[in-house]
């Protein structure tokens, strides 16, 4: 009898927790389809033609690797991305925006959750990029504050994502990425549970990314 309470009691839990999951995903339904109506017209208007968005659990954080794969159904963990946005801590005094991607004051850089980021790679290319005009000690990427991420791009935390950005920020990506197979990455779409998938090729095609390895396996 006590066996069969606590499978009960289990079921119950399983059964409120999908309730609770279905009420969270109408709650920010409209939200999230705001959003992928939003970059999905950017999109097409840039001439990207394979992309796709899905909505996941509200737990998606709380599971491993593997079972986000499968909720997207990825090809691997490893085409699973994350868009950070980067800020220059020593850059020049004129140096306070975007307007010279060469030299911004801000990046956002996409890789890989089964990746290091290193900063001191970027360091290293933004130096040899502005051909040793600018110190190498002017360089100093860090992760930017939340605050100034949701002001830069106009997304929240687990939701930024490079496209629709509210600032043209420059953008690296990872070369890892550029050498996934099939060439098709998610990364994140604009809302904390809507979730970004694009074929790498058009990705590249349109937002004009410097792409060089930014990261540790």
């Amino acid at each position: 009898m006590e066996v069969e309470m606590e499978e009960l009691e289990r079921v119950q839990t399983r059964i409120l927790k999908r309730i609770a999951d279905l009420e969270l995903q109408l709650s920010l339904s409209s939200d999230d389809d705001a959003t992928a109506e939003r970059l999905s017209g950017i999109l097409r208007s840039n001439g990207v033609k394979e992309f796709n968005f899905k909505v996941v659990p509200s737990d998606y954080y709380d599971r491993s690797l593997e079972a986000r794969r499968d909720l997207l159904s990825a090809p691997s963990i490893h085409h699973l991305c994350k868009s950070i946005v980067l800020v220059n801590t020593q850059a020049q005094s004129h140096v306070i925006d975007c307007s010279n991607r060469n030299n911004s004051k801000y990046y956002v850089v996409v890789v890989q959750y089964t990746a290091r980021f290193n900063a001191e790679t970027v360091k290293n290319y933004l130096y040899s990029l502005n051909e040793g005009k600018v110190p190498k000690k002017k360089f100093n990427l860090r992760l930017a504050p939340e605050e100034i991420s949701n002001n830069l791009t106009g997304f929240g935390h687990n939701a930024v994502t490079c496209i629709g950005m509210k600032t043209d920020i420059p953008v690296i990506l990872d070369e890892a990425i550029v050498k996934l197979s099939p060439d098709y990455f998610w990364l994140g779409g604009g809302e904390i549970y809507l979730k970004m998938g694009i074929r790498t090729s058009e990705f590249i095609q349109f937002v004009n990314p410097f792409i060089f390895s930014c990261s540790t396996a």
